[in-house]
């Protein structure tokens, strides 16, 4: 059985096979000073080797890999999540950045507001 490699479509149109360790030092910079362990950053890099398995021999677009890295950095570590998002969105001023910090901060406000409705007996 022939093995085929991840495929990353580049923003430029390149295509490159998919480098783990180029995924966990993004992981790793954007995770810095923070209390994420090194465990906790290999099972993510983990989850989506897995997640990306799925499309062997399909040129996955680099925008899906990003996304699926903010993804699962939003629940493991909310300022990582940030410091990732920031370079991957590429924001071009401080306007856009507190857009997207804006956004986070509603979403964490409606679900906090969606654990509290569900633990309220009826």
């Amino acid at each position: 059985m022939e093995e085929r490699p991840i495929q990353i479509l580049k923003r430029s149109g390149s295509v490159e096979d998919f480098d783990r360790r180029k995924l966990l030092d993004s992981i790793a910079v954007a995770c810095a000073k923070r209390p994420v362990s090194a465990t906790a950053m290999e099972g993510l890099a983990d989850e989506i080797e897995d997640a990306l398995s799925r499309y062997a021999g399909i040129e996955v677009p680099s925008s899906k890999l990003g996304e699926m890295v903010m993804e699962r950095l939003r629940s493991l570590d909310r300022v990582a999540y940030v410091r990732y998002a920031s370079v991957y969105r590429n924001f071009q001023d401080a306007g856009e950045f507190q857009e997207f910090v804006d956004e986070m901060t509603e979403r964490q406000e409606r679900e906090a507001l969606r654990r509290v409705q569900e633990e309220l007996p009826f």
